[in-house]
């Protein structure tokens, strides 16, 4: 435990980095942890992990990724490959006066959490993943593998993704409504009952992903006014940028195929909801960590937890996190 005064509120600011411009919230002091979201996020996810991370002694900075929220969002398709998200990542490091910090990320943000761990592991000194395990890269070309998935009736929603305009011509005309749906959809209080139409495909002839989200209440991790948060920035931003990250998984491929199989050797933390499709889909990943991940400290799969995890389980989370941070080496 790193000894804190009590911590100040959170601070919104932003940097110069190869994206153009970054946003940053940041709180506390101490060693620097990076927090990095996913999909259809922004720094907001990581609310409950601010002042948690400060008041344990650690300098908390949760960024809007490129292409969301306040941070800039570039024209090209391709300005969303994983080493431009990873260059921004030290980029905000060296920004923030550090020469190292361990980063966490959820959703899309392990993966990217991951690549960045691996490509500089001078600067990452341990990463922490929630929701998707690690899986180095390497293997068949992403688009392949998920054209497959979903057979000649239904589509996986990552193919449904990956067509330019195509989501955004469902979500962007009724964003609120499509964002209360899609985190219903994965939160574990809300999901789907077992043995209806999965959420996570889309019927090929016509269909939408929402026409499998569930109706009525918000998942109880999701306020009225958090859901507000959430949808204003994607009123405001549109779409586009968030699902570029989509578009880019085939560029992603071809990038690191220099790192085909290459494990992380920095400490590191894997934690995933046991409801959660990613943890079930990943299953060979995770038992894959003494060879991928071999300085995997912390693994924890949470009973009854969705996709969400640090909002729908954020003192848990927190203390997974806190007590992994105070374990690393100084």
């Amino acid at each position: 435990m790193h000894p804190s005064a009590p911590s100040a509120g959170p601070r919104h600011h932003t940097i110069e980095a190869p994206a153009g411009r970054l946003h940053l919230v940041e709180q506390g002091t101490g060693p620097l942890v990076l927090l990095v979201h996913g999909f259809p996020e922004s720094w907001y996810s990581w609310r409950r992990q601010l002042p948690a991370l400060a008041a344990a002694g650690y300098r908390a900075v949760a960024l809007d990724v490129r292409g969301y929220g306040r941070s800039s969002r570039p024209a090209a398709a391709d300005a969303y490959r994983m080493l431009d998200l990873v260059a921004d990542n030290a980029a905000v490091v060296r920004a923030l006066g550090e020469d190292s910090a361990v980063v966490v990320g959820h959703d899309w943000g392990a993966n990217i959490a991951a690549a960045s761990a691996l490509l500089h592991p001078g600067i990452f000194r341990a990463v922490g993943l929630l929701s998707v395990p690690y899986a180095p890269p390497g293997g068949p070309r992403p688009s392949e593998i998920f054209g497959r998935i979903g057979g000649p009736e239904q589509e996986f929603y990552v193919s449904y993704f990956q067509e330019p305009g195509r989501a955004e011509a469902e979500i962007e005309p009724d964003v609120r409504g499509w964002l209360a749906g899609f985190y219903a959809a994965l939160s574990a209080d809300t999901m789907p009952a077992e043995g209806a139409p999965d959420p996570h495909f889309v019927a090929r002839a016509g269909g939408r992903l929402r026409d499998r989200f569930p109706g009525g209440a918000l998942p109880g991790w999701l306020t009225e006014e958090d859901l507000d948060a959430y949808a204003g920035e994607f009123e405001r931003t549109g779409m586009t940028g968030a699902l570029n990250r989509y578009r880019n998984m085939d560029r992603d491929w071809e990038d690191l195929a220099g790192y085909a199989g290459a494990p992380i050797t920095q400490p590191a933390l894997f934690a995933g909801g046991a409801l959660d499709a990613s943890t079930a889909w990943m299953a060979d990943a995770i038992d894959a960590f003494p060879a991928t991940l071999p300085g995997l400290a912390s693994c924890h799969v949470l009973d009854g937890c969705g996709h969400w995890i640090q909002q729908e389980r954020p003192d848990e989370v927190n203390r997974l996190l806190v007590d992994w941070l105070d374990s690393l080496p100084g």
